[in-house]
């Protein structure tokens, strides 16, 4: 029981260390298959006021604040920015564009069994595959493209390049070049169930329509000769 509670311990001060761990990390994977271990680490969390998260469609873990901690933190941070990361309110709005347009289109694929590979094929089998990681099925946004959308909403590039490195500072997103993609928090900390439907059925809903179609239309780089 001793070396249960010790591996539980140490997985916990790993989390809080790094913030997120993979999920193929040995303890996390040995926590997601060992009740007894994932018991014992939960135990701990709730003792602090937090709780573990993931999810099958992110590739790594992490923690959050329970529901009762946060009501407690905001009731008593009156005046303060009601979220624990301290992002002003045009980067949260920002997180949720980039989440609408990266995450969302990966979900359905995941759920599709289809990858980026596949996108432009006809996959009659694909309910049959297993479900592609996040890295076979996660598309780039392009930083020029994100600025002339919504620039002028989010302040503009100066703001924005701000708040995007706020963003990548926190794990939201990884950036390379024009490359904005996928950061390991991206997918694990923003609740799909309470987001999607009200993005969808909402403001962003004709943006990321145009935004499927514009892909859609983009031509396949031809892999041999054709007539």
């Amino acid at each position: 029981m001793n070396d249960l509670a010790d591996e539980a311990a140490i997985l916990v001060a790993q989390l809080l260390t790094y913030q997120y761990l993979p999920r193929s990390h040995p303890r996390v994977r040995r926590a997601l298959a060992d009740a007894e271990l994932f018991q014992a680490v939960e135990q701990r969390l709730s003792q602090v006021g937090l709780r573990w998260v993931d999810n099958i469609y992110a590739e790594h873990v992490t923690l959050s604040l329970t529901t009762a901690s946060l009501h407690a933190i905001q009731s008593d941070s009156a005046g303060m920015n009601h979220n624990n990361l301290e992002l002003p309110r045009d980067a949260v709005a920002l997180l949720v564009v980039l989440w609408a347009l990266i995450v969302l289109p990966k979900r359905e694929r995941q759920a599709s069994r289809v990858g980026i590979d596949d996108i432009s094929q006809n996959e009659m089998f694909a309910s049959t595959k297993s479900m592609p990681s996040a890295k076979d099925t996660s598309q780039a946004v392009s930083y020029k493209a994100l600025l002339e959308d919504y620039g002028s909403q989010l302040g503009k590039k100066t703001r924005l390049d701000s708040n995007l490195k706020l963003l990548e500072r926190h794990g939201f997103i990884l950036r390379q070049q024009d490359s904005i993609s996928e950061g390991p928090m991206l997918d694990v900390l923003l609740d799909y169930d309470v987001l999607a439907p009200r993005i969808l059925n909402g403001a962003l809903a004709d943006v990321l329509l145009r935004e499927r179609v514009a892909q859609e239309a983009k031509p396949t780089p031809a892999t041999e000769p054709t007539e």
